[in-house]
């Protein structure tokens, strides 16, 4: 559910093969933080920078449904365009495993209210078939809204490198090398997810539910 000026954001050109190597060691350069550092290195695995396909795709797939049903989300048959991805009650779970890992992410970190209506309400994801309803559903706007997101983008990250998963395509798929602040902006989201226990100290994701209401 990427929401940045409606729709996912998306790298337009692949970058070859040896761009990309030199975008990671860039980008590990400018992270003065030794512990992030170190979460990022994990990440930035250039095997990891195309989805899996076949078997290993439908193992990504079983992961990801898993970890929905552990942390307390209802399942549902079909995909987003049938309805909402997160109805306020069940996934659908018919998209691929970083989709639902980065819904898994917003459940998380949505708050209690928020977590019972569609799409977290957050306004329509780029896979939401009933879009009109999921923006009368919207109560995160503007700033605080991009701020989930971001966190979000990560946390769902961050759950693919736990799992083995391909993290670095969404990595970059994300644009989390895009823009000369990229490197603090990762640092500062990474901070955010740590300090309210979505993640452990040395980063990796950790099952908590956010508790708290949304600020007025």
């Amino acid at each position: 559910m990427w929401r940045n000026s409606g729709s996912r954001p998306v790298i337009l050109t692949p970058l070859p093969r040896h761009r990309l190597f030199r975008a990671l060691a860039a980008f590990a350069a400018a992270l003065d933080d030794p512990a992030a550092n170190r979460v990022f290195r994990r990440l930035a695995v250039p095997a990891h920078a195309a989805r899996a396909t076949g078997a290993g795709a439908a193992h990504h797939h079983r992961q990801a449904v898993s970890l929905a049903e552990q942390v307390g989300m209802g399942l549902c048959p079909g995909p987003p365009q049938g309805g909402f991805g997160w109805d306020g009650r069940a996934l659908r779970r018919a998209t691929e495993a970083y989709v639902l890992l980065h819904e898994v992410a917003h459940f998380q970190l949505a708050s209690p209210a928020r977590r019972r209506l569609p799409d977290f309400g957050l306004g329509p994801g780029p896979e939401t078939g009933q879009r009109g309803l999921a923006e009368r559903c919207a109560r995160l706007h503007g700033v605080a809204r991009e701020r989930e997101e971001a966190k979000a983008s990560l946390l769902g990250i961050l759950w693919e490198s736990e799992l083995g998963q391909p993290a670095l395509a969404s990595f970059l798929d994300q644009n989390w090398l895009e823009g000369g602040g990229a490197a603090r902006h990762f640092y500062v989201v990474l901070e955010q997810l740590r300090t309210r226990g979505f993640i452990t100290a040395s980063g990796r994701p950790t099952r908590r539910l956010n508790h708290a209401p949304d600020e007025a």
